[in-house]
């Protein structure tokens, strides 16, 4: 029988909230006799359209001068495009695709990252039915051997490939790109290699073939193919339909409806090869006429200066980032007053995704807020991945703890399938993709015999007892592992707790233990931090000269006291750790394009490292609690 709920928490504090239109916390929950649960909202997902660019042509109409897209040029000044520019532009450009003469079978890859040109190709190609992949920038700028970035492009056999620069690419256009393939370029054409200017391939005037093509377009059309990150395996190609684009920014609306009430405002850095930004940010601006500054920034030192300078010119109404971004950016609000209040001015909602936010992080932005304008601004969560584009949970309501991923959008079934002693979350509705690019086994297994999606990820009430309290992330099923004893290591929420109580001098951690008595670490450090910590060496030390400094070895000795405790249990212990000097290898697998651990190829490549930290007696390198 199923049963509603609706959340009656509220977070108290002195500071009012700032006012905002967001969906009620309700869920719909039915529970069979197996012990799985289903999980829906109460409210039913409104009509959608049948294609993206449906919107395009919506807001030209509606708002044709309204800002779409904006990004510095040269001279550091913003180049912009109206909605009407930018139909002009898409239509042109489609005129150009088609003449081509493509098909679902040759589609269009892109190389470079965010820029306007890069967003009207997209566009393009998405108007008239043509299949685009915008791929990593690290496969083809970062890598070494191209294996990731070859590997990809004959999965897709493109029929043109597009790169901003093309003498910046032109290495990874020789060694993965075939001769046959046209190539396209904003500028400098790489050498020994015909390619076609963008300039020219937007001077084709538009004819009745690229109406008719669009009217052909339809919901399961494939509009994108996006290749996940690869960080529980190889990167997938994953199918994005039309419908999955349309019906995701109808469910996200539905959660935040004061996005159909004023247009909204974005800065926004995150790489549209991602589904975050991509999909969800991307097409949240086009869907709700709204208008898209790109940032170049990121979240690393030397450039985050960027992202700064940009939110000093423009306010955003709502800003996303990786919680990483968060943390960059808190020490700049933090240290320019001005800088506070043009971020803060106009904003309704801060939105985080891509891993869990450290309480800190919020607690301080939000003391920054209240300072600033005398109101909180809320913090809201999403849960999904590129095969469910990506908005599939969402948290539209103010939670007392970070990592609250909410509960179902309207038009998703969530079904949590007990697995030992977690809940396995799969999923169905119109945002879910219908599998893998040529690649039909993986499509299969990816699917339970119920048509529900398999995630991977497991979750958990908040509140048992109160549904409507949403869920928590409880960590990846494919990273989890027995020890010898047959007890299961959450991995996920272990490996959060670790960087937590290690931070700052932490970047990321890999856990080890199958089938061992006890649970040990790979840490990757954080030079910079340790070398504050060794404040007696030179600036130019060697990473192993830092990491064997007796202070910093003993900082990490002393924090893993703290996590070697017996009471602990043996799940939850960590008695030995190793520091690495050697970041994680891209070309190896190690480190996703995001910047996320691939725990599995780090545990085979590192396999001596892994026998170090079980040797008996260990090496000196190795470092062992005392509490162990």
């Amino acid at each position: 029988m199923a049963t509603p709920f609706v959340s009656t928490d509220a977070m108290s504090t002195s500071a009012p909230l700032r006012a905002v239109k967001l969906a009620p916390a309700e869920v719909v929950v039915e529970r069979r006799s197996d012990g799985t649960a289903l999980l829906r909202s109460p409210r039913a997902l409104p009509p959608f359209p049948r294609r993206i660019t449906a919107r395009l042509l919506h807001w030209a109409a509606v708002a044709p001068d309204r800002l779409f897209l904006a990004q510095r040029d040269v001279a550091r000044q913003w180049r912009t495009l109206t909605y009407a520019q930018t139909l002009a532009a898409v239509r042109a450009l489609a005129a150009s695709l088609l003449d081509r003469e493509p098909s679902p079978e040759r589609p269009i890859a892109i190389l470079s990252g965010n820029d306007i040109e890069h967003a009207l190709i997209g566009l393009a190609a998405m108007h008239v039915g043509i299949p685009y992949a915008p791929i990593s920038v690290p496969y083809s700028l970062l890598s070494q051997d191209f294996g990731k970035l070859r590997a990809i492009i004959e999965i897709l056999t493109p029929g043109l490939v597009f790169a901003a620069d093309g003498k910046a690419f032109e290495r990874a256009i020789a060694a993965a790109v075939p001769s046959a393939v046209e190539v396209a370029v904003s500028v400098n054409p790489p050498a020994g290699r015909p390619a076609i200017l963008f300039a020219d391939l937007t001077e084709r005037q538009p004819t009745a073939a690229v109406d008719a093509a669009h009217a052909g377009v339809g919901p399961e059309t494939i509009a994108k193919i996006l290749f996940t990150s690869g960080s529980t395996g190889q990167p997938k190609g994953v199918i994005n339909t039309q419908r999955m684009l349309c019906a995701n920014q109808t469910m996200i609306r539905a959660g935040m409806p004061f996005l159909a009430e004023e247009a909204p405002v974005v800065v926004d850095w995150l790489p549209w090869n991602h589904t975050f930004g991509g999909n969800h940010n991307f097409g949240l601006a086009l869907d709700n006429g709204g208008s898209l500054y790109i940032d170049e920034g990121k979240p690393l030192p030397g450039a985050i200066e960027t992202t700064v300078r940009n939110l000093r010119d423009i306010a955003p109404t709502i800003y996303f980032n990786v919680p990483k971004g968060f943390e960059m950016l808190l020490p700049h609000l933090k240290a320019d007053r001005l800088l506070r209040a043009r971020f803060f001015s106009r904003l309704k909602v801060l939105f985080y995704a891509g891993a869990g936010l450290a309480q800190h992080v919020l607690d301080e932005l939000q003391d920054l807020a209240v300072e600033t304008t005398g109101e909180r601004i809320i913090f809201l969560s999403s849960l999904g991945s590129t095969e469910t584009a990506p908005a599939a949970l969402a948290c539209t309501w103010e939670t007392r703890r970070t990592g609250n991923i909410g509960l179902p959008l309207p038009g998703v079934d969530l079904k949590l399938v007990r697995c030992g002693e977690k809940f396995e979350a799969r999923l169905k509705g119109a945002n879910i993709t219908p599998g893998y690019w040529r690649a039909p086994a993986l499509t299969a297994a990816a699917f339970d015999e119920e048509g529900f999606y398999r995630i991977g990820d497991a979750l958990k009430f908040a509140d048992p007892g109160d549904p409507a309290q949403g869920l928590l992330f409880d960590g990846r099923l494919a990273e989890d592992f027995k020890l010898a004893t047959g007890t299961w290591v959450s991995v996920g929420p272990l490996r959060a707790e670790f960087i937590a109580h290690c931070a700052p001098l932490v970047r990321d951690v890999v856990l080890a233990g199958a089938e061992r008595d006890e649970v040990t670490a790979l840490v990757f450090p954080d030079l910079d931090a340790c070398r504050r910590s060794a404040s007696d060496l030179t600036a130019d030390a060697a990473a192993t000269a830092v990491l064997a400094h007796a202070r910093v070895r003993g900082a990490f000795v002393r924090l893993l006291d703290g996590l070697a405790e017996p009471a602990r249990g043996t799940s939850r212990r960590i008695a030995r750790a190793i520091l690495l000097a050697e970041p994680p290898s891209l070309d190896r697998g190690e480190m996703t394009d995001k910047g996320s651990i691939n725990q599995r190829a780090v545990l085979a490549h590192r396999a001596a490292s892994v026998e170090e930290l079980y040797a008996d007696p260990p090496p000196p390198h190795v470092l062992v609690a005392r509490a162990a």
